[in-house]
């Protein structure tokens, strides 16, 4: 049975307080930083909008240099502190999903031994939180970040093309109230546990644009504290969609911050990132110690 940790009030609030000043994607100073670690391959749903990629000149989520193997990622971390003293993060962002597989379990804990003053984060589509909850509770994981693009399956449905769950494939609406149903449900367990949950959303003008301020109230009811709004880029099966103006994401932003504490400097950052956003960027001397031992397998699991 799975020992979940749960935090007194009290501790909550010094532990929400810390993340405030550790995590930059929590509301950190400038000069803290976060690294990712490429370690999950396989995806579980398919997006309109979403094409991974491993190469070295995209920046955006979905896109690294190669896949680090797991047993190698604490060591990669080791290289990355010596380079760098601005690391207070260590996260996992794909990629591909990071709950598919159990790749983020072996690299966390080697981390946690040789590191244990350093924030865990993942970033996960949600589809198997709930059932995995538990073990992210007994992991320790301290930030956890959800890509909720709607919470109206209809909606959903035309930018989640398909899921793979449990060894089946689904497709529209059924795919849709199954991933919906999975993510709030595990941002309940996981907010319950005193885990700091933010909520990413891909803004896409006429598609999800108008359902930003009920996504926004219910994953603030689920446990959810901060909401991210990130703008489009066209691409795959989205590519003759435009990407939102800078006015459009301001009014979903304010339309969102009524029922949620609302994010605004995202650098939409890859899944190999290491440095302080939008700063500095130490992923390419980090990753050159580790190119021999890549992979360069992508799946759908």
């Amino acid at each position: 049975m799975v020992k979940e940790r749960k935090l007194q009030t009290s501790e909550y609030g010094a532990h929400r307080r810390d993340i405030a000043n550790l995590h930059p994607c929590f509301g950190a100073a400038k000069n803290k930083g976060r690294m990712h670690l490429p370690i999950c391959p396989a995806c579980n749903i398919e997006c309109a909008f979403c094409k991974r990629s491993l190469n070295d000149n995209e920046v955006r989520p979905g896109v690294a240099s190669f896949i680090l193997p797991a047993d190698k990622a604490a060591d990669y971390v080791d290289v990355a502190l010596a380079k760098t003293d601005s690391i207070s993060v260590v996260g996992v962002a794909g990629p591909g999903d990071t709950l598919v597989g159990d790749n983020l379990f072996k690299a966390f804990g080697a981390i946690h031994d040789r590191h244990p003053e350093l924030l865990k984060c993942i970033s996960t589509n949600g589809l198997l939180l709930s059932e995995r909850a538990g073990e992210l509770i007994e992991l320790g994981i301290d930030t956890l970040t959800v890509t909720v693009n709607a919470v109206d399956p209809q909606i959903l449905s035309k930018i989640v093309l398909a899921i793979r769950w449990h060894g089946k494939r689904y497709e529209g609406m059924e795919a849709a109230m199954i991933q919906i149903g999975n993510q709030l449900e595990g941002i309940e367990k996981m907010a319950a546990a005193g885990t700091t949950i933010k909520v990413n959303t891909v803004l896409i003008p006429g598609l999800n644009d108008l359902h930003i301020p009920e996504i926004a109230r219910r994953v603030s009811e689920a446990g959810a504290a901060i909401y991210n709004i990130i703008p489009l880029i066209p691409q795959h099966r989205l590519s003759h969609y435009a990407e939102p103006t800078c006015e459009e994401i301001e009014t979903a932003r304010q339309k969102a911050s009524v029922y949620i504490d609302v994010f605004r400097h995202c650098q939409r950052c890859r899944a190999d990132a290491i440095g302080i956003p939008g700063l500095t960027d130490h992923a390419a001397e980090v990753l050159g110690s580790f190119a021999g031992q890549a992979e360069d397998v992508f799946s759908h699991g």
